[in-house]
């Protein structure tokens, strides 16, 4: 394992446990007169959309990003159809977190025999997207499998071409960086190289200059919610505009409101493999549910 490739996995979680408490909150002063400034892992309120979860559990995207990483795991790489009945388990009836439109699409179809390459929703939403830290920990070094394991993972439960364009083009940057890019440099080249979706790469290249704005100025500016086409852009914004401070960019991550889990889960990733494990607080990882269970899950790569 190398170290970078372990904290972008670790930092895009943490981003997602950072995000349980205030997520979905869209008024940014109501985040501040509830919780202040959110530099700690947090316990949801009661009535909040996660209030079944604990602090430093993960919101429901951040839960099936860790049921992707135990299945490439279990199974020493990515199957799709093992990957799709790890993450129907997931779901049972005793699972505490939220199910959002994509979640209940894809299980209606299941439940009716439809297979995995067939069960995806129509959602845009960047939760689909942005929970594929494993899959790039796993195989940046070999980019067709890759790609392959991306699609087919993101179109399972969101096939919708932008939404599966994001997830490429998060998945080629996090690799470039692995590979020794700057964050920008692996950004800009993987937009030169062609997205195949017109609105997201417009609005991913304005992010490209918006890094010197206020980052809750610039969120509102793009979309504080799901959709992909507002919450990337978002996402590459903080991370362009905290290069060098993943912390400060998770803490505005947070504190603009909105999908933070979604944009964590993607700006952690790329400041992740840019930063190492040593720009991700301590504390953080020791008050995070599953960090002793990633870890293992981690070692079982390298090990194999």
């Amino acid at each position: 394992m190398t170290d970078n490739a372990i904290a972008m996995v670790l930092a895009s979680f943490t981003a997602d446990a950072l995000a349980l408490a205030p997520h979905w909150i869209y008024d940014t002063q109501a985040i501040k007169e509830q919780f202040g400034r959110v530099d700690q892992l947090l316990q949801p309120r009661p009535g909040s959309y996660h209030a079944g979860k604990k602090r430093g559990d993960f919101t429901h995207y951040g839960d099936q990003a860790l049921v992707l990483l135990q299945s490439l795991a279990r199974h020493q790489g990515f199957q799709l159809d093992a990957f799709c009945r790890d993450w129907q388990q997931l779901f049972r009836a005793d699972y505490t977190g939220y199910l959002d439109g994509a979640t209940n699409t894809t299980l209606a179809k299941l439940e009716e025999g439809t297979e995995a390459e067939s069960c995806g929703s129509s959602s845009a939403d960047l939760g689909g997207a942005a929970r594929i830290a494993p899959l790039i920990f796993w195989y940046h070094q070999e980019e067709e499998a890759l790609l392959r394991a991306v699609s087919a993972q993101t179109e399972m439960t969101h096939n919708h071409p932008a939404t599966v364009a994001g997830a490429l083009f998060l998945a080629r940057s996090v690799a470039a960086i692995l590979r020794g890019d700057e964050p920008r440099t692996a950004i800009t080249r993987t937009l030169e190289a062609g997205l195949a979706d017109l609105d997201l790469d417009i609005r991913l290249r304005s992010a490209l200059d918006s890094e010197d704005q206020d980052s809750g100025e610039v969120i509102r500016g793009f979309g504080q919610a799901c959709s992909i086409s507002s919450a990337l852009p978002g996402a590459v914004h903080l991370v362009l505009a905290h290069p060098d401070d993943l912390q400060a960019a998770l803490i505005a991550n947070v504190m603009a409101g909105g999908d933070s889990a979604a944009r964590g889960l993607a700006a952690g990733m790329l400041l992740g493999a840019h930063l190492g494990v040593e720009q991700i607080p301590q504390p953080w990882l020791r008050e995070m549910s599953a960090y002793q269970q990633i870890m293992t899950l981690l070692a079982r790569k390298s090990s194999s």
